[in-house]
């Protein structure tokens, strides 16, 4: 075969793999929203979910969802990058390190619905907490910290030494290169692992049954004491996600409208995480560039 017949059917089978991509993406999304579309309404979206009667709504499984968010990136965030900051620009070679990695690597491969079970005896029953938003958030960072540590790792790796070299050059210390220029210099990408971080912790179900609960107590958004079972900010209160909403109602649920419920809400939970990454992006790019004055 011929040089340029074979770069030529290369070059197509790349482009055909990065349409696949694409085609299953734009079906799946198209198909989620094709069905649940007609469901969603203001009423949907704020109102509580009804156990028998037809009608109800998914408010407070949305609200526990960003509040889960909003908890779990808290840890994880913070813990993930001070990690990956270490084995990128600290680490030396050697035990220590190795064991590091494989601890990791380790945790990267669990089933979710093992970690929703060392959850359920450690943070559930161990601490007392019972199931709750900060059991929950605790799993999912166990889920969710390899690969934040991964990325971070990766996109400061992935600095030009130049950088490094030029600032210290300058009479920077070791951390002052660090946090005033590698960190903006690989912002994006750690940008990126965040985005996806946070897209498992709006999708993960198998975890959350054993940890944050399957029910939600009625909420008062005007009680404003965090420790009240009432009040939405309690972290120690259970809390239903919209993920573990759609388990339920399909596969347990007595309501009559079970297809819209359910369709309803696997729309609201796709176009809550798309919004999320493209606000996200956005974002982080006007970060960076301020920045990096770029």
């Amino acid at each position: 075969m011929r040089a340029q017949t074979a770069d030529k059917l290369a070059t197509a089978f790349f482009y055909a793999g990065a349409g696949l991509v694409v085609i299953i993406l734009v079906g799946l999304i198209g198909y989620i929203l094709y069905h649940g579309a007609s469901s969603i309404d203001w009423s949907f979206i704020t109102s509580p979910p009804q156990n028998l009667s037809p009608g109800g709504g998914v408010g407070p499984q949305i609200f526990n969802s960003f509040y889960l968010l909003f908890l779990t990136m808290l840890i994880t965030v913070p813990v993930g990058l001070l990690a990956g900051i270490y084995l990128a620009e600290f680490a030396k070679p050697g035990k220590v390190t190795e064991s590091i990695r494989l601890s990791i690597e380790t945790l990267t491969s669990l089933p979710s619905i093992v970690v929703g079970l060392f959850g359920l005896l450690i943070f559930v029953n161990l601490t007392g907490w019972g199931y709750s938003l900060m059991s929950g958030a605790l799993a999912l960072t166990v889920i969710n910290l390899p690969l934040m540590v991964r990325i971070s790792e990766e996109a400061i790796r992935n600095v030009p030494v130049e950088l490094r070299e030029g600032s210290l050059a300058l009479g920077a210390t070791r951390w002052q290169t660090v946090w005033k220029v590698v960190i903006p210099s690989a912002f994006l990408s750690i940008l990126t692992g965040t985005i996806i971080t946070a897209g498992r912790v709006f999708g993960e179900a198998a975890a959350l049954l054993f940890t944050a609960g399957m029910s939600s107590p009625p909420l008062n958004f005007n009680q404003w004491d965090i420790l009240s079972p009432a009040s939405p900010w309690n972290p120690f209160r259970p809390a239903e996600t919209l993920a573990v909403h759609i388990w339920k109602v399909n596969s347990e649920s007595l309501i009559p409208d079970v297809r819209r419920v359910a369709d309803g809400s696997a729309a609201i939970l796709v176009l809550v995480v798309l919004l999320f990454n493209i606000t996200a992006r956005w974002l982080g790019r006007r970060i960076h560039k301020k920045l990096t004055a770029q």
